[in-house]
């Protein structure tokens, strides 16, 4: 595991160095989440693609999609910023989150970065989202920030995932929530 991520992965668990312990589905598999590497941020545009919402029954978009200016803030140039953080889950790299502030769909002011996550398909429903969500959540607040936020479809099954991190739906449009979680100290 990474310097950054065994940090994070310590305070946000209050566990012993080097101990192994089995929290989760993904510790179970063997995943560690740990921070991202500048040669890998290169992966963050296929994992935007995976990380859009198809409805069922909708037409799946094509691929260059993430290439539309709106799109390409979540990976152009990240880690430029000093807000751009990322963290993937890897036994192979099978998910990624990342923030950065950024005029996007989540976007709320300047000082709160916003959430991207994604988990390849094969890879999704065993805790794996949770984990890197938790991992995240642990970081921005070991770094300082009050809050983050994020985008959602309505019908994303992610929402869920989200309210149980601690996200609360902040505004509603036509199809989708802008969601904050407020990092608290009383986090794990």
């Amino acid at each position: 595991m990474g310097e950054l991520a065994g940090l994070v992965y310590l305070a946000m668990h209050d566990m012993i160095p080097g101990t192994t312990y089995a929290k989760s589905a993904s510790d179970r598999m063997g995943i560690v989440i740990r921070k991202m590497e500048e040669a890998e941020y290169h992966l963050l545009r296929g994992f935007l693609y995976e990380a859009i919402f198809v409805p069922e029954g909708a037409a799946v978009p094509p691929e260059v999609i993430v290439d539309s200016a709106e799109l390409q803030v979540y990976y152009v140039g990240f880690g430029t910023s000093k807000h751009d953080r990322a963290l993937v889950a890897e036994g192979r790299v099978v998910g990624a989150v990342w923030c950065r502030i950024m005029e996007d769909y989540g976007h709320i002011n300047d000082a709160t970065p916003s959430l991207a996550i994604s988990v390849h398909k094969a890879w999704r429903g065993v805790g794996i989202g949770t984990a890197m969500m938790q991992e995240m959540l642990a970081l921005l607040h070991a770094c300082g920030y009050g809050q983050v936020s994020l985008s959602v479809d309505k019908a994303n099954y992610a929402v869920r995932m989200y309210l149980a991190a601690g996200f609360g739906i902040v505004e509603e449009r036509e199809t989708e929530y802008v969601m904050v979680c407020p990092l608290t100290q009383g986090m794990r």
